[in-house]
């Protein structure tokens, strides 16, 4: 799991090779998992002493992205050749070592952080980002009502793909560079991510987020977030005829950043996050926590302490990191800031 979090104010890194090495340094994070097939589900003669499997597995990949790799290992070590002709791959499903179904949609990594945040709820239980997670593997009787898709590869592309034009709506205002691609281009994305191929996937992903950070200006704000996204003129609209045409690296011209906040045990949310404050300035995640957390994350002016913390891709992120430096370089391969939000026990400090 990358551990590093910067410490510079992030519109220092604004060109597109600075970009990209954060970018290439989020795409490389992994976790630890241990997955552990269930032992009432093992078939008979399996080798019940090595149904354990570990893996280092990428952030940005997703749990039916692993089943191929798993199965390779049970079929070689953990299965007879009568059990390696009935298993059937499409029943498999996971769940966490605690009985809870886990959303075989979401990015791994995003499942190792919410994990992580819920268990800073527990007072005896401390997070750390080097404990293997632990999942349980069924082989038989996925409960379809609650999964509502089958768990499969196609299905995992399907919900990848969704989630790339919402974020590219939130992102730019319409969804013209999403729907621009061609299908190729759109299946280079998905395959950069099963192969997790960091040039083919940006090859593409390019095409459809800013490859530059704003730096600091004093040029005229955004609308603010409350305002409709159709309200700006069709020159500032990316792609549009006014303005000289489409600039695909034009930062600035980032409406919002596609932000969600996971709390512990607790719903998502998901609000407009505009890269720059009406004044001008850059919004930082501490102001965008105060403003949609204000109990956990104080206002500086009250003096309190926070109540909590916030993990981005695997780091406890800096308050004064920038929206937009974070929408950039920060975002997972879906298009999504997931901030994770855990709660503060005593002795615990944010930084």
């Amino acid at each position: 799991m990358s551990t590093y979090a910067p410490r510079h104010s992030p519109s220092a890194f604004s060109t597109p090779a600075s970009t990209t090495l954060f970018r290439r340094l989020t795409w490389e994070g992994t976790v630890p998992l241990e997955i552990r097939v269930d032992p009432k589900e093992l078939p008979a003669n399996s080798d019940r002493g090595l149904e354990c499997y570990y893996i280092q597995a990428p952030r940005v990949s997703y749990l039916p992205l692993l089943v191929p790799e798993v199965k390779r290992y049970l079929l070689d070590v953990v299965f007879d050749e009568n059990a390696a002709r009935v298993v059937k791959e499409e029943d498999w499903w996971f769940e966490s070592e605690d009985g809870n179904l886990l959303k075989w949609h979401w990015p791994i990594g995003l499942i190792y952080d919410n994990h992580t945040i819920s268990q800073s709820t527990r007072p005896n239980a401390m997070p750390s980002v080097f404990t293997p997670l632990r999942l349980v593997l069924h082989l038989v009787s996925p409960p379809t009502e609650k999964l509502l898709l089958s768990p499969s590869a196609e299905a995992c592309k399907q919900a990848f793909m969704g989630q790339l034009k919402e974020a590219d709506f939130i992102r730019w205002g319409n969804t013209k560079r999403m729907t621009g691609l061609r299908k190729a281009e759109q299946d280079g994305l998905w395959e950069g991510i099963k192969e997790h191929n960091f040039d083919e996937y940006w090859r593409v992903a390019s095409k459809i987020t800013p490859t530059t950070v704003p730096a600091r200006s004093n040029s005229p704000p955004p609308p603010p977030s409350s305002t409709s996204l159709h309200t700006r003129p069709p020159s500032a609209d990316p792609g549009s005829s006014g303005g000289g045409g489409p600039d695909r690296d034009n930062a600035a011209s980032v409406r919002n950043v596609p932000v969600r906040i996971y709390l512990p045990d607790g719903p998502i949310l998901q609000d407009l996050v505009p890269p720059v404050l009406e004044d001008g300035s850059m919004h930082t995640l501490a102001a965008f926590l105060t403003t949609r957390l204000p109990l956990l994350f104080p206002p500086p002016e009250s003096h309190k302490p926070n109540l909590a913390y916030a993990i981005i891709q695997g780091v406890v992120a800096p308050p004064e990191a920038e929206m937009a430096w974070l929408g950039a370089c920060m975002a997972g391969a879906d298009g999504w800031v997931n901030v994770c939000v855990g709660l503060l026990r005593e002795g615990m400090r944010y930084p």
